[in-house]
């Protein structure tokens, strides 16, 4: 494997210490691996870390802080592969229909596809720079994400719905600033 370092690599850099890109075949595969292991992670986290009863009753999952990392990568997996990425999409959502009980199964694999397939249209059709499309795609798809989600595993609410889109709209925040500070757009 050849070790490769792209001029527009912006968030791995800052984050992961140079990791390097590692090509297969003339394809980089570094963030679609990443993205596809980020689904796997999220699946089994679901089933094993339990949910925090809000006040009021609503049902709230920390790992939900994660889960919007996982839009996130799959912006880098898209802009390295580019629609390649949809495939990744079906696999990582076969993986998770193996990962969890048959109700939350269902209710993972039809959030993230719907909320998949958001996050990736906003990203291909805006033409904005990558941090904007970043921050845009994420704010369209989480919110779709976490309502089919809590829809179909009969936790909706309206409050586990705002906490859980705040939650997953963190980790896009946070991958926002770091790369529009690297893309040297200013506040």
């Amino acid at each position: 494997m050849k070790m490769l370092r792209p001029k527009h690599d912006l968030l791995w850099t800052d984050l992961f210490c140079d990791a390097g890109y590692f090509r297969s075949g003339g394809v980089i595969v570094k963030y679609l691996a990443l993205y596809v292991l980020s689904i796997i992670t999220v699946n089994y986290a679901f089933e094993r870390v339990p949910p925090l009863v809000l006040p009021g009753g609503d049902i709230w999952s920390p790992v939900a802080l994660v889960v919007g990392l996982v839009f996130v990568v799959r912006d880098y997996a898209q802009r390295e592969i580019g629609h390649a990425v949809l495939p990744a999409m079906l696999f990582g959502g076969a993986i998770s229909w193996f990962l969890a009980s048959p109700n939350v199964a269902l209710a993972s694999v039809c959030a993230f596809f719907a909320g998949e397939l958001l996050d990736w249209a906003v990203y291909t059709f805006t033409g904005r720079p990558f941090s904007q499309r970043v921050l845009l795609s994420s704010a369209i798809g989480t919110p779709v994400d976490s309502a089919v989600f809590l829809s179909m595993a009969g936790l909706f609410s309206l409050s586990s719905l705002i906490m859980m889109t705040i939650s997953k709209m963190a980790g896009a925040l946070v991958v926002f600033f770091i790369v529009r500070r690297r893309e040297g757009v200013s506040a």
